[in-house]
């Protein structure tokens, strides 16, 4: 006996019986992208794996650790898509749409390949939905970027939201904040982890997001990036306080915050929610404004988040949020020989037509039987059609809630049992 194949480690099979849960979020989160004005984009799988190393950083976990990259049959290789804002930026530029109205805002829906160890809410291949603006340099633009996220989650239904913000300067203030990174974490060399001593070279400021209890100790005593913002940095950051300040939006300034990728300036920000045991990021998001010209463009501000779809379906099931609930059959027609059956065939593609989700017997089983498995899939009503039916040209409609039955003539099924659902509000 063969053995059987599984599916690949840290990737997971979404089932009839949890694909609700993934049209609620999907529905929800595009929503309220285009009701912020935002278009969908979709962009390739996989992109030129340069792509990746010019926009996400060579020294960032991604990067060194975690990318798919494949050769193809010649000397190029490839990468499969670790997160969507380089994607986006690339296609943005090759077709032109930058050089249209300004800003430019768009939102995606899209799987993401990252080779971590697998646990809840992070898998191997996941899902993230995710928004970019380009043009736009205001503060007022981090607002919107942040209300709409907040937006998001909160037609999610999840509890205990905290906003945190920071922000992590310019190239001209950040150079001056990594020395004084690299000043100090040269104290503490013997005790830093064999990855962030690679860091302490290259990019100081990635050993603040290190997971390592020993290297996060350290970081506690580090220097606060807010402490050398420049001024147009910092009133930036000012402005943006002020912002959301007006708009009701409650905030924590949380300097720790630095996000795992290579491109972000000024505002960065995360949404945090204690709604899956300890508290866990379910957004996060920030402004990049030298990626458009680091990836060959005009110099154009920009900014975004992405939030992944797995944590966010989990955390709605802990907040005991609400799924859209799974389809139903409206009509289950319930053939009696095989001149029945044919009938039951013509009539149900005539239901379909009007919108209605029918269904006839496809597995030759008896009236008992079908009307077993009627009631097992939950059918609204069902309908035996036999030889008495096609003689007498009629037929009784079963409703399997209340067993109340309507005659209907099977010469105009579909119009009769359209005026039966809509009397009942079905």
């Amino acid at each position: 006996m063969s053995m059987q194949i599984k599916r690949p480690k840290g990737t997971q099979d979404v089932i009839p019986a949890d694909i609700r849960k993934w049209r609620t979020v999907e529905r929800i989160t595009s929503e309220a992208a285009e009701r912020f004005g935002f278009r969908e984009i979709r962009t390739p799988v996989f992109e030129d794996t340069g792509l990746y190393v010019r926009s996400v950083g060579d020294t960032s976990d991604v990067v060194t650790k975690e990318m798919y990259t494949v050769s193809s049959k010649g000397d190029d290789t490839f990468t499969l898509r670790p997160e969507g804002t380089a994607g986006v930026v690339r296609a943005m530029l090759e077709n032109g749409i930058l050089n249209e109205g300004l800003p430019q805002k768009v939102y995606y829906i899209i799987p993401c390949y990252r080779h971590e160890k697998p646990q809840a809410g992070r898998l191997r291949e996941f899902h993230q939905f995710g928004v970019e603006m380009f043009g736009s340099a205001s503060p007022y633009a981090d607002a919107e970027i942040i209300l709409l996220a907040r937006s998001v989650l909160e037609s999610c239904g999840i509890g205990g939201l905290e906003l945190h913000i920071n922000s992590i300067g310019c190239p001209e203030c950040r150079a001056k904040y990594k020395e004084a990174l690299k000043g100090y974490f040269e104290g503490y060399k013997s005790e830093l982890c064999d990855t962030c001593l690679e860091r302490l070279d290259k990019n100081p400021m990635r050993i603040l997001d290190c997971k390592s209890p020993v290297c996060k100790e350290i970081a506690n005593g580090a220097p606060v990036i807010l402490d050398y913002l420049c001024d147009d940095c910092r009133e930036h950051f000012e402005s943006l306080k002020s912002i959301l300040e007006d708009c009701g939006v409650k905030f924590t300034v949380d300097p720790k915050i630095v996000r795992g990728l290579d491109y972000y300036t000024r505002t960065v920000f995360e949404f945090i929610t204690d709604c899956i045991g300890a508290q866990g990021t379910v957004c996060g998001g920030g402004r990049y404004d030298g990626l458009v010209s680091e990836l060959g463009g005009q110099k154009t501000p920009a900014l975004g988040f992405g939030m992944g779809l797995e944590r966010l379906i989990l955390t709605m099931q802990s907040s005991g949020a609400a799924f859209a609930e799974q389809p139903v059959c409206d009509i289950y027609l319930v053939p009696a020989g095989e001149e029945a059956h044919r009938r039951c065939a013509v009539l149900t593609d005539l239901l379909r037509q009007r919108g209605i989700a029918a269904e006839y017997d496809l597995m030759e089983r008896g009236v008992k039987a079908q009307m077993k498995y009627a009631d097992k899939i939950k059918a609204k009503y069902a309908c035996v059609i036999g030889s008495d039916e096609l003689e007498s040209n009629i037929a009784r409609v079963k409703n399997m809630s209340t067993g109340e039955e309507t005659a209907v003539s099977l010469g105009c099924f579909a119009d009769e049992f359209m005026k039966i659902i809509n009397s009942a509000g079905d």
